[in-house]
């Protein structure tokens, strides 16, 4: 083990803060800007919401399907992004007597997650004027950060990390590139993105630090955490995808109980498996950082772990989202 304050990466800290004042955007004036969804465009892309493998619907329904999920996707992020601002918060205590360029840093990680947190309840509001009634996205953001930040530091970070690189991946080679979506529902993300960007940067030193900081046997029970993780999310996935196909099927008037409304079902469980898990996995930066700190034996715990989730993925075969426009 080694001290952490003696390795605080300042110069790197101290860029994010510069990155954050010059692309620090408001929610009103840079992104929403008196607009409201248009219904008549898709929100998430065929690359993540893989809705093009139902080839048996409608353009129309094709297009409702991905707003639906996209829906889920802005709440997904309002989820997480609670835990997030909290465990950023916490972390500024080993900082607050220490690196004051690191503090400076997470505080401002902090506040622009609670904006975040902001910006994904206001487009709830937004979509729920005009799409049909009976959505609900039942997972609750304190309960789901109850139970993540009961798991070790190393295990939240690591996930963090993830959550906040495979986001960026998704912008940069999907959402950003489709030329069908609604123009605000890209202008959502767009923003996101930018400063996602310097979450990322910041998630990967903390989560180093910690890293130098704990024991073998901590590191190897974190593991076990970060595995726990990731089942809990599947969970979450797992309930909302029932929810999402009930409402799709009840809007598009579908029998609940036909072969289609299975398939409904289970394309969308597929998908939010691949987007919100397994595009996380295959996400090279990310893989590399776990890469450098667990042994052989624990790479093969988190991949025996992972096996059953690694069938989602689009049925062209893409291996990320790279191309998946």
């Amino acid at each position: 083990m080694q001290d952490p304050a003696t390795t605080t990466d300042t110069q790197r800290y101290a860029r994010c803060i510069a990155a954050s004042r010059r692309i620090r955007w408001d929610i009103d004036r840079d992104v929403i800007r008196d607009r409201s969804f248009d219904l008549n465009h898709k929100f998430l892309p065929d690359g993540l919401s893989l809705i093009d493998e139902l080839t048996f619907l409608t353009p129309d329904e094709q297009r409702f399907l991905s707003q639906v999920q996209g829906r889920t996707y802005a709440n997904m992020f309002g989820l997480v992004e609670r835990f997030v601002s909290a465990k950023v918060l916490e972390l500024t205590q080993d900082h607050r007597l220490g690196d004051q360029t690191a503090l400076e840093a997470l505080i401002r990680f902090t506040d622009e997650e609670l904006k975040h947190q902001e910006l994904f309840r206001r487009i709830e509001r937004l979509v729920a004027v005009h799409m049909p009634a009976g959505y609900h996205f039942d997972a609750a953001p304190n309960d789901v950060a109850a139970f993540v930040l009961g798991k070790r530091t190393w295990a939240v970070l690591a996930m963090t990390c993830q959550i906040e690189l495979f986001s960026q991946a998704h912008y940069r080679a999907s959402i950003g590139m489709a030329p069908d979506l609604s123009d605000l529902y890209k202008d959502v993300f767009l923003f996101h993105w930018r400063e996602e960007s310097q979450h990322a940067i910041l998630d990967e030193l903390e989560w180093k630090r910690e890293d130098l900081r704990i024991s073998a046997a901590e590191r190897d029970a974190a593991v076990d955490d970060m595995i726990a993780l990731v089942a809990g999310m599947d969970e979450i996935l797992q309930a909302q995808a029932q929810a999402d196909a009930g409402y799709f099927l009840r809007v598009t008037g579908r029998t609940g109980d036909s072969p289609q409304a299975v398939q409904v079902h289970d394309l969308l469980l597929k998908a939010y498996r691949w987007t919100y898990i397994v595009t996380g996995a295959l996400e090279p930066r990310f893989g590399k950082l776990l890469g450098d700190m667990i042994t052989p034996a624990q790479a093969a715990r988190i991949e025996a772990a992972m096996a059953p989730l690694m069938y989602a993925m689009p049925a062209s075969g893409q291996p990320s989202p790279a191309m998946a426009a």
